[in-house]
């Protein structure tokens, strides 16, 4: 059973077609049901704490930003097992993740482990450095020729663990 959590993404479907059998091995979030995406803030609130005027004051907080243009086309990796597509531009996702944590500050991004934002769409997570290393290249054969992957980013989800699995809470429309 999943622990109740919840947090907020802008999904990547587009991504799903290359990413998919990757992230279910590899990434116990999809399992878990979150679909591609990349996280502007986890964890968020837990899902007992989120009612109406979370989400009218979330509509807010992102009632500014209009929708935008982003691309896929770098593989990355993280420190500690953590290989991911990383989005350019990366600033808007930045921003984005600023102003939902200025209007939550009690809640920062990864519980304020990291001392820096890297916006990214994880493809595999792996605690073992060789396993990581072979899936990356694994990774990069079977994305040849599928990068870049070209998308839109037109709202933010919330999702929560209410119901056992990720799922979409709510949506807010980029502008």
């Amino acid at each position: 059973m999943l622990p109740l959590e919840s947090g907020l993404a802008v999904l990547v479907p587009e991504a799903e077609l290359l990413v998919s059998s990757f992230r279910g091995q590899y990434d116990p979030s999809a399992a878990a049901g979150m679909p591609a995406h990349i996280t502007l803030l986890y964890p968020f609130k837990p899902p007992g704490e989120i009612g109406d005027p979370v989400i009218e004051k979330l509509d807010q907080c992102f009632a500014g930003f209009p929708a935008f243009d982003f691309s896929l086309a770098e593989i990355r990796r993280l420190p500690g097992g953590v290989l991911y597509l990383a989005p350019e531009p990366d600033e808007p996702f930045r921003r984005l993740t600023l102003t939902v944590w200025d209007c939550y500050p009690e809640t920062p991004p990864y519980s304020g482990r990291y001392s820096s934002i890297v916006p990214h769409l994880t493809v595999a997570q792996l605690a073992d450095e060789h396993q990581a290393e072979q899936v990356a290249v694994e990774f990069a054969q079977a994305s040849r020729g599928q990068l870049p992957i070209h998308a839109i980013a037109t709202e933010i989800a919330l999702m929560d663990t209410r119901t056992g699995s990720w799922q979409v809470r709510a949506t807010f429309a980029l502008r």
